[in-house]
């Protein structure tokens, strides 16, 4: 009897995957520790953008890191215990920040995004959740008018792939989103996109519709993975699996499992907090990212999400309380309106690779292994495409996809 491809971890990239897998007939068993889609896809700030195909290392970034880490703002921060890992992997991540390197990396991100809302309304077809996906614009708020913004790089590649962005002034950029403090003086409308009201609520219909389709989802805590002579076998905290494929796609967690198979992989931890207002008092209609505090606002079924902060540090690190404090006070400096008398507060954890592509594919050297993960800030948009590509591998198709640039030994390749 065939056995079941094994998916580790149902994250969005986990489910998207499990539900192209099963649509091709194929038998699925999804294992994670929690119920899917509830751990770093449910804080995420929403956004389904088939334009976010910019990478985090853009040309003289290097600049202004120490206004990201210490001025007003603060949105970048590294915990103490953490440097020793973070220096040799902030070095390669500068490295990537080349105008070359930029247009190489946007052009192995863009067939990642690019079909990101149609897969999404695919997977929630007939599940009686499609409102979970709404059109919207991706609102960039700058304080101060730049009327050349149009000409920086980021841009400039969106505008040659064909996105559809609008510079506007101050009074169309209140009309838009009335909310906005008027300290905003202008902002790039970037049309075309869409938002998750509940990424968390996507998720748990994902894994419904996953679930009518056969895909068996335990949840365990995986402890170990071990290549036998006959495959793979999964350690988990109550039993033991056994598996002739198993997709490793647990996002952070996923270089703590390939350590003791002997691949390293420069998988860096970084943390991202979002605070909740559940009576916020007013209403977005678009994403809006502060381009100053480098978050992201939405309007969401829980309330007004603001979500950001780039914090690397360990797996296990405590969250950092003082962040909830500087967030609030963001969020209201944004939106003078807002009602943050409640709120809730959230950490997750990103899965970074310094050139912010991630791992798809086989292992050569780990027969029947395979890589979903490392999606650093775009693992929403990402995962269905992620899962189309990794589905179509599985099953001995060719992907219509050139996938060298998430190749697993990329970086063994570059030392």
């Amino acid at each position: 009897m065939t056995q079941p491809v094994t998916i580790l971890g149902a994250g969005a990239v986990g489910l998207c995957t499990a539900l192209s897998l099963a649509e091709r007939g194929h038998a699925v068993r999804l294992i994670d520790r929690g119920d899917p889609g509830q751990e770093t896809s449910f804080g995420n700030a929403g956004v389904i953008s088939p334009w976010s195909i910019i990478p985090q290392s853009m040309p003289g970034i290097w600049k202004k890191i120490p206004s990201l880490m210490f001025g007003p703002q603060r949105p970048l921060s590294v915990r103490a215990a953490y440097w020793p890992k973070m220096i040799p992997w902030g070095l390669s991540f500068l490295r990537y920040g080349t105008t070359q390197r930029v247009q190489d990396i946007a052009d192995a991100m863009e067939p990642l995004c690019a079909p990101s809302i149609e897969l999404y309304r695919r997977h929630l077809h007939g599940t009686g959740h499609e409102h979970l996906v709404q059109d919207s614009a991706y609102v960039h708020a700058f304080r101060a008018e730049n009327p050349d913004v149009l000409q920086a790089l980021d841009y400039r590649i969106r505008a040659e792939k064909g996105a559809n962005m609008e510079l506007v002034g101050a009074d169309e950029l209140h009309r838009v989103e009335p909310a906005l403090s008027r300290d905003f003086k202008a902002a790039v409308l970037i049309h075309g996109q869409a938002r998750a009201v509940s990424p968390g609520g996507i998720m748990t219909a994902l894994a419904e519709k996953a679930g009518r389709l056969g895909v068996e989802i335990l949840r365990e805590d995986i402890q170990s993975l071990c290549k036998t002579a006959e495959g793979w076998e999964i350690q988990c905290s109550a039993a033991a699996y056994r598996s002739d494929k198993v997709i490793l796609a647990m996002g952070a967690w996923s270089a703590e499992l390939l350590k003791p198979l002997g691949i390293s992989v420069p998988l860096a931890v970084e943390r991202g907090y979002h605070v909740e207002f559940p009576a916020a008092g007013i209403t977005l209609s678009n994403s809006v990212m502060d381009m100053d505090a480098k978050f992201v606002a939405s309007s969401m079924e829980g309330g007004l999400r603001v979500a950001g902060q780039a914090e690397f540090s360990s797996l296990n690190a405590r969250k950092d309380p003082g962040k909830e404090a500087r967030m609030t006070a963001q969020a209201k400096a944004a939106f003078p309106d807002l009602d943050s008398n409640q709120v809730r507060f959230w950490m997750g954890r990103r899965p970074s690779f310094p050139d912010s592509l991630p791992m798809i594919g086989a292992f050569d050297a780990l027969p029947g292994l395979y890589a979903g993960f490392g999606h650093s800030h775009y693992g929403l948009m990402m995962a269905p495409k992620t899962g189309e590509l990794l589905a179509e591998m599985l099953t001995g198709t060719s992907p219509n996809t050139d996938c060298r640039p998430y190749r697993t030994d990329r970086f063994a390749r570059s030392r």
